[in-house]
């Protein structure tokens, strides 16, 4: 049932072959911040703008870190771990980090959504597991979480307070549906579906309706992120043979290519000012954080 996810830490966690010819640079070269020997994925820019969050396997032991915008101070959010844990999401006040916890029951764990403060303290349970629940992201105005799961026996979105309760389930197509992205105000979602045939990018308002398909290529779309403006949505896709980081407008006009690389670049997030974009690469032999500039 966890199609979506797995198909994509698959696809990006192995370095691609370099495509044939050379491609062309951007006007702006992307500047690495950051590099690492580990395998790193999943990466957040906090509201604050002071630090990024990311998913890191090292040492054998997948975990939430945090560093420093400028490179400095990588340190996992929660001290001397043993479970599996993973894609967690910024509070809109940079205080407290939601993620998925893996209880490791079973030969496929048992993935629920905890909450931490942001310096590794009073960890707590929001969604007891009873599916797998995935990608939980806080709206906004830091009342709601919406998240992908499987408790409708399919990968839909889900919404919730903040408390983790009253849960309410935002779709029902067959295909799977994850990765959903607030915009800035709140009023819609975008998501990553399988329901065209292939992974591509949709909206729809938070309460589920007027759902609307953004991207129609046959290859892979997918990880939204809305622009603090409201204005563009960046993601990831390999249409151009390799994975690359794209922007389009909001209604799914002006797509282009803004990394045009032939190294994995995927999981981009907007700086709080909206003038640059960070993601992470593999390019250079190694997996890394690099910042664009898309003013």
């Amino acid at each position: 049932m966890r199609f979506v996810s797995t198909f994509v830490v698959l696809a990006i966690g192995v370095a691609l072959p370099a495509q044939s010819g050379t491609k062309s640079n951007p006007a702006s070269d992307p500047v690495r911040i950051a590099a690492f020997k580990d395998f790193i994925q999943h990466l957040s820019w906090s509201p604050d703008g002071k630090k990024f969050l990311f998913t890191r396997i090292h040492k054998s032991q997948m975990g939430l870190w945090t560093m420093n915008v400028d490179g400095s101070d990588a340190k996992p959010v929660i001290a001397k771990f043993t479970t599996p844990h993973f894609d967690g999401a910024w509070s809109p006040d940079s205080q407290r980090i939601v993620f998925v916890w893996d209880r490791l029951e079973g030969t496929d764990g048992k993935l629920q959504i905890d909450v931490v403060n942001a310096d590794g303290t009073g960890q707590k349970n929001l969604l007891p597991h009873a599916a797998f629940d995935e990608a939980p992201r806080w709206s906004p105005d830091g009342k709601s979480i919406a998240f992908a799961s499987t408790r409708g026996k399919n990968q839909d979105i889900w919404i919730m307070d903040a408390e983790g309760k009253n849960l309410k389930r935002l779709t029902s197509d067959p295909a799977p549906d994850n990765a959903p992205a607030w915009s800035p105000d709140g009023k819609q979602i975008a998501f990553t579906s399988g329901r065209s045939g292939n992974l591509d990018i949709w909206v729809m308002k938070a309460d589920g309706s007027e759902v609307k398909r953004l991207t129609n290529h046959p290859m892979m779309d997918y990880w939204p992120t809305w622009s603090p403006d409201g204005k563009r949505i960046a993601f990831t896709s390999n249409r151009d043979g390799n994975y690359e980081i794209y922007v389009m407008n909001t209604d799914g006009t002006g797509q282009r290519n803004l990394t045009n690389h032939p190294a994995t670049d995927n999981f981009a997030t907007w700086s709080p000012d909206g003038n640059r974009l960070a993601f992470i690469s593999n390019r250079g032999g190694q997996y890394g954080i690099y910042v664009i500039d898309v003013k």
